[in-house]
């Protein structure tokens, strides 16, 4: 799953969804419905990235289907749940299907609420959160073409809230998209630096190059864009 991911930040889709096969293969041996839910988020992004949006959508679901969220669940069943419903979320947006995104999000959400009302706050060990939910739906709403709705739930992101460095840059990448949108350039600059911030190996990534170099053509003469693109340009191998 590793492997899979790191061939998405490089925008190698083929070696991504080679790996993420190996690791539906490996999940589905284990019998583990967690690892089999972790698994199917792996695979989701290399299929929609080939277009194929509903075959991930359905995957997606079937992992859905086979955790355990009854009257006790455990914690860490939870928390797959909720996030492979919000990966289905955003995959419905992608597959331009905006009910089952909506459910899919507000399922995530009410798993989120459930895990701290069981345990009264959001574990080091768990990736679900409100947080992480404001997070997805940024990209959801930006996806499905309702701007609006994705810039107000940025604004009342709480990013020191996500879990990793990886994830604050993600929320600065997907506002930047939303504000681009709104052809709020000047902000979209603003949260590309954020990225780089919070972790500058992500703004090397091809889709992360992609909008800063949209916002160099768009507005050539905001201060220091320039010197952004170079310094986040990608390094020789050494």
């Amino acid at each position: 799953m590793l492997l899979s991911q790191l061939a998405v930040k490089e925008g190698a889709v083929e070696t991504a969804a080679a790996f993420a096969v190996r690791a539906g293969t490996a999940a589905r041996r284990s019998g583990r419905p967690v690892l089999l839910a972790a698994a199917a988020r792996a695979a989701a992004t290399p299929l929609r990235r080939t277009g194929r949006a509903d075959a991930a959508l359905r995957l997606l679901g079937e992992a859905h289907s086979e955790l355990d969220t009854g009257p006790r669940p455990s914690a860490a069943a939870l928390d797959a749940s909720g996030m492979v419903a919000l990966t289905a979320a955003y995959t419905a947006a992608q597959a331009h299907n905006p009910s089952a995104a909506e459910q899919y999000v507000s399922l995530a959400e009410d798993t989120a609420d459930r895990l701290l009302r069981d345990r009264g706050r959001v574990s080091a060990d768990e990736e679900l959160s409100p947080a992480q939910c404001a997070l997805y739906r940024v990209g959801i709403h930006r996806t499905l073409g309702e701007v609006d709705r994705a810039l107000a739930y940025a604004a009342v992101l709480e990013t020191a809230a996500l879990p990793t460095p990886e994830r604050q840059a993600r929320a600065a990448t997907d506002t930047a998209r939303a504000l681009l949108a709104a052809d709020d350039v000047r902000a979209a600059f603003g949260q590309l630096r954020l990225v780089e911030r919070a972790a500058p190996q992500e703004a090397r990534r091809p889709s992360v190059r992609a909008l800063t170099a949209e916002v160099a053509a768009r507005r050539p003469d905001l201060p220091g864009v320039n010197a952004f693109a170079r310094r986040t340009a990608p390094r020789p191998a050494t």
